[in-house]
């Protein structure tokens, strides 16, 4: 069975960026040797990479998978929610990211102040999506209307962390 939804409602991800919905897929990422799981801190130096990820499901089923930051650019005046940091489609059930059709290139977290969430949603498509028109802007996207469009539905997988500014390196 996956994962409960209790932490995406602490956490605000139910509400802010996805309705209430029931996990049917098994979704794990890791950045490096760190599992992401809800609420963890992952550094940006860290995430400069796409995380690694795999699915469960059929590999008949296909997937779409989006990364955003509904806290952009500072959590207490979100006025860019939701900036759009990566979106893949046609991922095969059973596999990874890599196996489908990157629409917009991953761009990792880069808080410029508070901490943020970066959450990666996942859907099951009804059908290939074959050619999805990338977003005019990575600002002020919003995943509801872009499942909307595509006709994806309710998530079937959701994993949230969270990211602050690192701090510079002192240079003498």
């Amino acid at each position: 069975m996956a994962a409960s939804v209790d932490p995406l409602v602490v956490g605000r991800v139910i509400g802010d960026v996805v309705d209430m919905f029931v996990p049917t897929v098994n979704m794990s990422a890791y950045f490096g040797p760190k599992h992401v799981t809800n609420g963890c801190d992952i550094k940006p130096s860290m995430a400069v990479n796409p995380p690694k990820m795999t699915l469960s499901g059929h590999s008949d089923e296909l997937y779409s998978l989006v990364m955003i930051d509904p806290d952009a650019p500072s959590p207490s005046e979100p006025t860019m929610r939701e900036w759009v940091h990566w979106i893949v489609v046609d991922i095969p059930g059973g596999t990874n990211p890599t196996r489908g059709k990157e629409i917009l290139p991953y761009v990792g977290p880069r808080p410029p102040i508070g901490i943020h969430r970066y959450i990666l949603v996942l859907f099951r498509q009804k059908a290939p999506l074959g050619l999805v028109d990338q977003p005019g802007s990575r600002a002020n996207f919003s995943t509801r209307l872009f499942a909307g469009q595509l006709d994806l539905g309710l998530p079937v997988a959701t994993v949230y962390f969270n990211s602050q500014k690192e701090p510079a390196s002192r240079r003498r």
